[in-house]
């Protein structure tokens, strides 16, 4: 039980003065009031009210029904370091006493309570990618003049990362100061593509922890007369934005990573080879992903631009690096799922910069946990290029495309039990009509290209 007078006093000391109680919508967009620090305790009971249904894919509440009530987590509150006057705790919401149904943030609860139930914690890392750009005339350019110079690419370049400085330095300060543990940043293919990586924790912690990242970036790019742009493949000829989820069960009473196995014999290079570092826990997990990555596909990569992203190449000069086949390898990027050889956990690749982490990561650890309860098996893992071998092949093998398009994915999401069991009748509803009206709209718009290409060509 939270002491709110001891924290109250805390913050006000700290200099905060305003409180949000942030759930998502089903963008992973966060909503809130904003409370003044005088009515924490209010605001802790349950004072705020929130008329959801007027949100984009938030249920069916008409304006004749009651007010869904946002209850923060204090526990998980975060003061923002470029601004000590806020301070955000992430918040359920509830209806009629009950756990509101289009609440992300306890639907991945929900899944976290399954697998302590089964004597697991889930741990995960975010491996995050964004553009900061810059208005130029009607289109937006990398903020970073020097970025379009060198061709095909600035990945990993030095001198195209200490000149976006003013961006990258302000953002790891702040991640650190909150205890996240940066431990590497770079430039990314793209330009003006950034990525930043710091220490896993539990799956709820790192869920909240990209609510506040994502204000974070933007912040500090609008600090630049920028954005921070989380759309998944910004311009046909760059790099598409992943959020890659690293997750891993650990033994929930002594925290040990039970995806790696505790006897393991090193090779000549002193390296653990990759059959052997791996329990059978980690392939009974990657299976139960593999079984349901058609539907998982469709809220991992939740946008019509999303696909754009999983090409092998697309308009590009060079591979995209992205995942497209529906299998999992070792150190093998075209693929939807990785066994790492420097970490034990499963890297789901397929998620993207606009993903609803709540959503997804519940999915995929309800997937996962699918997989350990029926002991599935994964087959071989898939060590060749894909990107090199003809689909017919492919398909020979067994390794088959992800869905190509959003219309595709939310099509396997809708046919899917185990999303239907996972989210509910409401939840699965909403996201299936919210997502086919996207799609419809998308293919009903006619697109400057469509001109281009058709207007004259008879």
């Amino acid at each position: 039980m939270t002491d709110l007078s001891a924290l109250k006093r805390k913050l006000a000391d700290e200099g905060v003065r305003y409180l949000f109680g942030a759930y998502t919508d089903l963008h992973g967009v966060p909503k809130s009031k904003c409370v003044p620090i005088d009515h924490l305790e209010d605001m802790a009971a349950g004072s705020e009210l929130y008329t959801v249904g007027a949100l984009d894919g938030m249920g069916e509440l008409g304006p004749n029904e009651d007010e869904c009530v946002g209850i923060p987590d204090l526990s998980a509150l975060t003061v923002l370091p470029w601004d000590k006057r806020y301070a955000i705790a992430p918040a359920n919401l509830s209806l009629h006493d009950e756990p509101y149904s289009h609440d992300f943030r306890h639907l991945l609860q929900r899944q976290v309570a399954e697998a302590d139930a089964m004597g697991y914690r889930c741990n995960m890392g975010v491996e995050p990618e964004l553009y900061v750009l810059r208005r130029e005339g009607d289109d937006w350019v990398p903020w970073i003049t020097e970025d379009v110079v060198n061709t095909p690419t600035r990945g990993y370049d030095l001198e195209t990362t200490m000149l976006a400085d003013p961006f990258l330095e302000p953002m790891v300060e702040y991640m650190n100061e909150l205890g996240w543990d940066v431990y590497s940043f770079d430039h990314e293919g793209g330009d003006g593509q950034y990525e930043f990586d710091f220490a896993y924790t539990d799956v709820l912690a790192m869920t909240d922890r990209m609510l506040i990242f994502r204000l974070m970036a933007k912040h500090v790019a609008r600090s630049l007369g920028c954005i921070a742009s989380f759309m998944p493949k910004p311009t046909q000829t760059s790099f598409g934005s992943g959020a890659h989820l690293n997750l891993s069960l650990a033994d929930k009473d002594t925290g040990r990573n039970l995806f790696e196995k505790q006897t393991m014999g090193e090779n000549s290079q002193g390296l653990i080879p990759v059959e052997d570092g791996y329990d059978d826990l980690t392939y009974h997990f990657t299976a139960g992903v593999l079984e349901h990555a058609d539907a998982l596909t469709a809220v991992l990569a939740p946008t019509v631009n999303s696909y754009k992203r999983l090409l092998p190449r697309g308009l590009m000069n060079e591979i995209s690096w992205a995942p497209v086949y529906r299998a999992y390898g070792h150190n093998n990027r075209t693929l939807m799922l990785r066994l790492p050889v420097n970490r034990r956990c499963l890297e789901v690749r397929i998620a993207d910069s606009a993903a609803n982490l709540y959503l997804g990561t519940a999915l995929v650890l309800a997937a996962g946990l699918d997989g350990v309860r029926r002991k599935l098996k994964p087959g071989d893992p898939v060590n060749i290029d894909t990107y090199t071998v003809n689909d017919r092949d492919l398909r020979s093998a067994g390794i088959h495309r992800l869905p190509s398009t959003l219309g595709e994915a939310i099509a396997e999401f809708e046919s899917s039990e185990f999303a239907l069991s996972v989210l509910g009748d409401e939840l699965h509803a909403t996201y299936v009509n919210v997502k086919k009206a996207e799609w419809l709209e998308y293919n009903t718009v006619v697109s400057g290209w469509e001109r281009d290409r058709y207007l004259q060509l008879w």
